[in-house]
């Protein structure tokens, strides 16, 4: 199915590995013109670079850094069609998984938010401008499933994904009529680095359970997480539904929610 993507010029955050990096080279492959924006790039991410490829570098956790990031894309490329807001997770410096609400000041609330929704609404008022001066375009905001089933786990993670649900459908009513879809994707658990790294998700936990981490990841997850597939999610998987929520063929579909998690939500 051709995604009528070509020549539109989207803007991934968070793109140097994992779901950022798999949703910049299927938009690339769908035609578009993209530009992966991250602190630095991965050696995955440099060997991919080309003139439909570009790495921007920004710290999106900064109050200027999505401006200055959109600004950048503009520059090189003249306009902007597509605005995918990935970039999450473990704020620099932090990990996750992490128990216990207590455990955790404001200084960790603060940065939990700064990276995963403020960093997000920035990019979004830098983006909707450009987007209305054209008639329209896509924003797709990468959410998670944990916005919708709290755990005492990530407590702080958690809210600041529910917080990303209800800033997309409320822009969604807001810039709907002017041609700006706003639309979210909610993975579940991915196998990505921030499981897979030394240190990452997949080796907290097993110290937690005296486990290791090929264990955790392959069997003892999926089964805590009662993951109907069986298994994490693949980032293309994630990639995928980015790319047709951004896509002119969804043109009827915003304000909502799509959630790839392995069957993990099991509520209506």
């Amino acid at each position: 199915m051709d995604l009528e993507l070509k020549d539109k010029v989207a803007v991934v955050t968070g793109a140097s590995q994992g779901i950022g990096l798999a949703t910049a080279l299927t938009l690339r492959a769908e035609g578009a013109r993209v530009a992966a924006v991250s602190r630095r790039p991965s050696p995955e991410l440099s060997a991919a670079v080309d003139d439909s490829l570009v790495h921007v570098p920004a710290d999106l956790s900064t109050p200027g850094g999505p401006a200055a990031a959109v600004a950048a894309v503009v520059a090189r490329f003249g306009r902007l069609d597509v605005l995918v807001n990935n970039a999450g997770g473990p704020p620099p410096g932090d990990r996750l998984p992490h128990a216990g609400f207590l455990a955790r000041d404001d200084t960790h609330w603060r940065a939990m938010f700064e990276f995963n929704l403020l960093a997000a609404v920035r990019a979004c008022r830098a983006a909707l401008p450009l987007l209305l001066e054209r008639g329209g375009g896509a924003i797709v905001n990468v959410a998670s499933v944990v916005g919708r089933q709290p755990a005492p786990m990530n407590l702080d993670y958690g809210a600041a994904k529910a917080a990303m649900l209800n800033l997309t459908k409320g822009l969604s009513e807001e810039f709907g009529a002017a041609g700006v879809r706003v639309n979210s994707v909610s993975p579940g658990p991915t196998l990505t680095p921030w499981w897979t790294d030394a240190g990452g998700a997949a080796d907290i936990v097993a110290g937690w359970t005296d486990s290791d981490a090929d264990s955790v990841v392959s069997t003892l997850a999926p089964a805590q997480m009662q993951l109907t597939t069986g298994r994490f999610v693949e980032p293309q998987e994630i990639a995928d539904a980015v790319a047709l929520l951004a896509s002119p063929r969804s043109a009827s579909t915003t304000g909502a929610e799509w959630v790839v998690d392995g069957g993990m939500l099991k509520a209506l």
